[in-house]
């Protein structure tokens, strides 16, 4: 039976050599052996380069203050991976080689013999080994790995892209320099019978009822030989494991079979429903005898395109429509998890994955200057209903952003396009494919399907996956940017910074976008993880123009000057960090409820960015590289809530006398509801300054402006007053949501005066032990978090002590005002650490340690 022998297991060695020297060998002058560069050290695979070299002391942690800048030698070496095993005792008719993940230019050898070469990080390396795989009892295989191809980061000609590499890690402005050299994807050994299963393409669609499963595989020879016999049979089962069907079939070279399902359990993306997987399992016989068999997972459910409401003609279709049923998007954009990626394991991948989902987001963004992720992810994403936007490997360069189109890259695209489209099809959660990244024809004017580059990814997406959309990039034009000009603005990006007081407020409260694929707001990692990366001299808050380590993190994020204009001068690094995530998610949670009251005129928002790859001081990131969620993570939560209440406004800042006017919006799941909302204005010590009711019903598909708050702003003695919306359907009197909006009566340094509000007092009290036995991988506990002082604390938060766990709180960031209490959840999740953050040698404590604490607050309550 054909089968995969993992080689990842086996003892791996390394060696790094000049360019060509592991090609030569002896010196042709003197005949003496060339020596490496290092001696053979324990290798990892899958896994990377640096990775290797750090574990064996030849390299400082790339990750802390500017050390990456001593490893970029390690880019420019060949690198020689090596390991000897005994000879399989399966065999079979055929044996192939399979690098599944060689990055970047690869020379392959088995036994002595030079099997051949292979550029490319995204389809496999395959090498027929049957006949050298009989001359010897053991096996040695070498895979010589030339220096990085000169490729471009975020700077340079997208017209110049000669290779199919990720482009993130030779510098992006969430990453540095540190060029990924390895195997970072699976080495097989693939045993085939005399026919083995080909590439599989299974579809799932609903009509009238009844779920469709269609599939088609076809089938190889592998003997070499003329055909012979062969059945092939496809069973589909319940995902409760029950037989709904089972067809047989002779067959040459290809199968197809249909089933229909009555009554199916239909799957949903995150927020609409279940996902329930059933299986689809094709089996090759050849009378008694199993040739080959594969399993896969699928959901069924349909999946069509629809304009937008009040699109303009030459619009592309943005609304997603699953089951029927319109999908307003909540999406992220991801970066790879590490600048190592082969070394990223299954718990990071599903930790990440998790948050999405616990964030109430449906769609995650895969950036065209990262990776095509690993199987793994995908199997997360059907697992937890986040529908996935993939993009083949281009991206923008700044210099010019226009598709390559030479030869060699032209060619290579289309075997990386190839090789993603037939591995990644049959996943239920994606959902759509982009040509890349931000790819324009003209300044600032995003290219079309006309061009050669793209309209070939069209066609190969229309061979290959032809129930999936295609588009050409993102943002899809006609214009690139967010723009105040009307009546142009489809899909765009941008911006990516807090726009300032009123400017950001007027620029997205007016904005008529039909969809809003990448924007962001930078702000600043927690300190506790700061403190991991940063030595104790750089701790103190600095602009990013004066330290040269602060910029090395994070250069086109720097927060400094947005704080002082904000906050005034801030010294101590906690609060400056408070501040900085302040503003992070109060900018960004604008941005996504203007988006969010359009709805369906504006089909969906997909924030920049999730994660990112390697540890820095600032970025537009939601988590940050050690797995800390940041205020603007818990703030996107909220806004992404099936059910929210949101304040229409124009900015923060309002003098004594002023009129405020707001218009209160109520944003429902589901369809039409009888809803109520109370909005309360507070000062900070809690006294309701004004006081008024609302009462609407929804209407399914689109938010409901319930009414308009106005007031007088009367004189604050300490500067700031709070609007407070709670919000409830009545039908079933459960709360919509809460949110609260805090403006000043300050013209400069607006949000200062909070610097100044000392009189919160935190009591704590947890309402039951820890979930779990001793070292469960999962725990939670909930909490009572009460204000007993005299004015509001603002946005308290739990932070887990120490390394052990990753974690995440329901309720995180509500600010409480005098007499106010809230119940948080936390849940610890058994942290696996990054490459340069491994925690095997943890000693702490398997109970978890929560402190709470509040905005520029002395006071930590540790429970």
């Amino acid at each position: 039976m054909s089968m995969d022998i993992s080689l990842r297991t086996m003892e791996w060695r390394l060696k790094g050599f000049w360019p060509w020297v592991p090609m030569l060998r002896n010196s042709m002058e003197t005949g003496m052996e060339l020596l490496g560069v290092t001696d053979w050290i324990p290798a990892t695979v899958p896994g990377g380069v640096h990775y290797d070299l750090f574990r064996a002391g030849l390299i400082d942690n790339p990750y802390i203050d500017r050390n990456s800048l001593h490893s970029e030698w390690v880019e420019n070496r060949w690198w020689v991976y090596k390991t000897e095993f005994p000879k399989p005792a399966c065999t079979g008719e055929k044996v192939e080689l399979v690098c599944k993940g060689l990055d970047y230019e690869a020379f392959v050898y088995m036994n002595g013999i030079r099997l051949g070469e292979h550029r490319g990080m995204y389809h496999p390396a395959v090498f027929d080994v049957t006949e050298i795989l009989t001359s010897r009892d053991t096996v040695e295989l070498i895979i010589v790995l030339a220096h990085a191809p000169d490729e471009m980061g975020q700077i340079g000609k997208t017209s110049m892209t000669f290779t199919q590499k990720s482009r993130f890690n030779y510098k992006w402005d969430f990453s540095t320099r540190l060029v990924n050299l390895g195997l970072w994807d699976d080495v097989v050994l693939r045993v085939h019978s005399s026919h083995s299963i080909g590439p599989a393409y299974i579809r799932t669609d609903v009509e009238d009822g009844e779920g469709i499963v269609s599939v088609s595989a076809s089938v190889e020879s592998k003997s070499g030989g003329p055909n012979r016999p062969a059945a092939c049979t496809v069973t589909l089962t319940t995902p409760q494991g029950e037989l709904i069907g089972r067809e047989t079939a002779a067959v040459s070279d290809a199968v197809e079979v249909r089933f229909r399902v009555p009554s199916p359990e239909l799957w949903y993306p995150n927020g609409f429903g279940d996902q329930p997987l059933y299986e689809v399992r094709l089996t090759l016989t050849d009378g008694a005898a199993t040739l080959d068999e594969k399993s896969y997972k699928v959901g069924i459910r349909s999946l069509r395109y629809e304009k937008n409401e009040g699109s303009p003609e030459d619009a592309l279709p943005y609304t997603f429509v699953v089951n029927g049923k319109k999908v307003y998007i909540k999406g992220v954009n991801l970066t790879p998890l590490d600048h190592l990626y082969g070394n990223i394991g299954l718990k990071r991948y599903d930790w990440i994955v998790r948050l999405a989902k616990f964030a109430n987001v449906n769609m995650i963004r895969i950036w065209g200057g990262g990776i095509i992720e690993k199987p793994e992810f995908y199997e997360l994403c059907d697992r937890y209903g986040i529908m996935v936007w993939q993009e083949f490997i281009q991206s923008s360069s700044g210099v010019d952003n226009i598709p390559s189109k030479r030869p060699e890259f032209l060619e290579l695209l289309e075997r990386t396009a190839v090789a993603a489209l037939c591995d990644r099809r049959n996943y239920t959660s994606l959902t759509v494919w982009s040509g890349g990244n931000e790819l324009m024809s003209d300044v600032r004017v995003p290219s079309t399907a006309e061009d050669e580059n793209l309209a070939m990814l069209g066609r190969l997406v229309e061979t290959h996956d032809p129930q999936r959309l295609f588009l050409p990039t993102s943002a899809s034009g006609p214009v690139e940017h967010i723009t105040r000009k009307k009546g142009v603005s489809h899909d765009v990006h941008g911006w990516w910074k807090y726009e300032g007081n009123p400017n950001h407020y007027e620029l997205y409260g007016e904005a008529d976008n039909l969809f809003h694929s990448e924007f962001g707001v930078d702000g600043a990692s927690a300190t506790k993880s700061l403190r991991k990366f940063l030595s104790k001299e750089h701790l103190a808050p600095t602009s990013m123009e004066d330290s040269l380590t602060w910029r090395h993190r994070g250069e086109w994020w720097d927060t400094y000057a947005r704080n002082l204009r904000m906050f005034g001068s801030v010294s101590d690094l906690d609060t400056f960090v408070e501040c900085s995530q302040w503003m992070q998610a109060e900018g960004l949670r604008f941005i996504l409820e203007a988006n969010r009251r359009r709805k369906f005129r504006n089909s969906g928002s997909i924030i920049w960015q999730l994660n990112e790859p390697w540890p820095n001081i600032s970025c537009t990131n939601l988590v940050d590289y050690y797995g800390e969620t940041k205020m603007a993570y818990h703030f996107a939560r909220k806004a992404f809530s099936p059910d929210h209440v949101s304040l229409d406004y124009r900015r923060l800042d309002y003098r004594p006398g002023e009129r405020f006017e707001g218009g209160v919006y109520v944003h429902r799941a589901g369809g039409s509801s009888a809803v109520s909302v109370t909005a309360e204005v507070l000062d900070a010590r809690g006294r309701v300054i004004y006081e008024k009711q609302y009462e609407g019903v929804t209407k399914e598909d689109h938010a409901l402006e319930i009414g308009a708050l106005e007031f007088d702003v009367p004189p604050l003695e300490e500067e700031l007053f709070f609007v407070r919306l709670k919000g409830r359907a009545q039908r079933s009197d459960a709360e919509v949501s809460s949110n609260l909006y805090v403006f000043s009566t300050r013209e400069e340094a607006v949000y200062a005066p909070a610097l100044q509000l000392d009189g919160a007092r935190l009591d704590v009290g947890a309402l039951e032990e820890w979930s779990g036995g001793k070292g469960a991988a999962e725990r939670t506990r909930r909490y009572r978090v009460a204000n007993e002082g005299t004015t509001v604390a603002l946005h308290v938060y739990p932070e887990v002590a120490g390394d052990r766990y990753w974690a995440v709180a329901d309720g995180a960031y509500e600010s409480l005002f005098p007499g106010d209490s809230v119940v948080i959840t936390v849940t610890c999740i058994a942290r696996e650490g990054g490459p340069f953050d491994s925690l095997a040698e943890s000693t702490e404590s398997d109970i978890p340690s929560v402190a709470f604490k509040s905005f520029h607050a002395q006071q930590h309550v540790l429970i």
